[in-house]
């Protein structure tokens, strides 16, 4: 009884197979259980057996088929080798054939091919390419046939191509007006007439139009040349129907007219002139206006003066009059009293004749002057930018450049014409002052021949 309770517990420790389903109330029945058991494990151990030896031979035939599939297909490579060296041969045949076939028609072929890619490259930015887009697509069509050497160009196909060269010729030398879709400086797009002279320009009523070769586009150039008399030769263009036109024609197809529209404009000159240079244009005006005030009173003082010359009574509306208007007063007096009045009615008028000349004078020395600060002021500005950037990209130092020139540029315009206004005004000024004091001058000398 002992053996069989170690042997009990030691299935059960050992995880055994046998599982009680129900309480055995006995040792008989246990040892049924256990019984049982074995012999359910002993069919389930049968059955895996079985089917471990049915997978092996699945496996067996698994691989005898992979085998025999790597045998057909290095059957197959071998057979594929051998057709490709095969193949080889004969397209280098074929292409021995073909070169002798070919002979002289070879080089054409590539003259053909040459030409047609050169004449796509200048189609596509020639402005002819505006009326006759199409023939882009059919050169890009002959130059991919005889550049894969599949098939040959036809006798149409070169004679198109001879026809369009001579088309592009041709057309060069016409002054062509059609209607063509044009996006207008503002972004807004219009269809308008344009010109097109030859192969050069093209232009519509507002001015001159660019030619986009990428997208085939026709544009207004953002900013037209700054001399009116380019826009001008446009407008005459657009309006003529025969004969000739004096026109802005740009033999580079868009070079010269880049610079021509970079070009600054007045206003442009006078902005890089900065604070400086509005300064002193302020100044030149301030003094212009005063040079025209006194131009003005000295020229009406210098009539009356001349014709108070011509007179015999004095009037007091002009300097000499009241200077003789003085001598009225006291000509009983005696010749150093009448010299005193004279002189006296004589410095009077001067204040009013030589107001504001001074200030013309001061223009005229401050104006250069003040160049000279804007010079100093954009050096010191280029300098800095130099000093940052190094001195590399020339359009970086542009601004202090100009700004120097500019304001030099605008001292002296405003200078050279304020030394001039003050010499004929000066001059003026001195004409009157001369005959007030010759005037004085004699008439003392006579009031002194009389009390002589």
């Amino acid at each position: 009884m002992k053996r069989l309770t170690i042997i009990i517990a030691s299935i059960l420790i050992c995880g055994g197979a046998v599982q009680a389903q129900e309480d055995a109330s006995s040792m008989d029945e246990l040892l049924q259980q256990i019984e049982r058991g074995q012999a359910r494990d002993n069919q389930e151990a049968r059955q895996r057996e079985a089917r471990f030896a049915q997978s092996r031979n699945e496996q067996q035939n698994l691989l005898n088929q992979a085998r025999a599939e790597r045998s057909r297909q290095e059957r197959n490579s071998e057979r594929l080798e051998q057709l490709f060296e095969d193949n080889q041969t004969k397209i280098v045949a074929a292409r021995a054939a073909l070169d002798e076939r070919l002979g002289a028609l070879k080089e054409l072929f590539g003259v053909l091919q040459t030409v047609a890619g050169d004449a796509q490259g200048r189609f596509n930015t020639s402005f002819t390419n505006i009326q006759y887009p199409d023939r882009e697509d059919f050169l890009v069509e002959l130059g991919g046939k005889m550049a894969g050497a599949s098939s040959l160009a036809s006798i149409e196909e070169i004679e198109r191509l001879w026809f369009e060269l001579q088309r592009e010729v041709t057309e060069t030398g016409k002054v062509v007006k059609f209607t063509q879709e044009v996006t207008t400086a503002d972004g807004e797009v219009l269809n308008v007439p344009i010109v097109r002279v030859g192969a050069f320009n093209i232009v519509f009523e507002d001015g001159y139009l660019q030619h986009n070769a990428t997208t085939g586009s026709v544009s207004e150039l953002q900013r037209q040349p700054v001399e009116g008399r380019y826009t001008n030769s446009t407008a005459d263009i657009m309006a003529a129907t025969s004969g000739s036109v004096a026109f802005g024609l740009d033999g580079t197809r868009g070079g010269i007219l880049a610079l021509l529209v970079e070009s600054p404009t007045i206003k442009d000159r006078i902005n890089q002139g900065g604070i400086v240079g509005y300064c002193i244009i302020g100044l030149g005006i301030f003094g212009l206006l005063i040079a025209f005030w006194r131009w003005i009173g000295l020229s009406t003082a210098s009539r009356k003066v001349s014709a108070q010359l011509k007179r015999d009574t004095a009037s007091t509306d002009n300097p000499l009059g009241r200077v003789l208007a003085a001598y009225e007063s006291n000509k009983n007096a005696d010749t150093e009293t009448v010299e005193l009045k004279l002189s006296e009615a004589a410095l009077k008028e001067m204040p009013d004749l030589t107001k504001g000349l001074l200030f013309i004078k001061v223009i005229s020395v401050v104006a250069p002057l003040m160049g000279l600060l804007g010079t100093v002021t954009g050096m010191i500005k280029t300098f800095q930018v130099i000093t940052l950037f190094g001195a590399g990209d020339p359009k970086m130092m542009a601004g202090g450049i100009s700004q120097a020139l500019m304001t030099t540029v605008l001292g002296l315009v405003v200078a050279i014409p304020m030394v001039l206004i003050h010499t004929l005004v000066s001059g003026q000024s001195k004409k009157i002052i001369n005959i007030l004091n010759s005037q004085s001058a004699g008439i003392v000398a006579t009031h002194s021949e009389k009390s002589g």
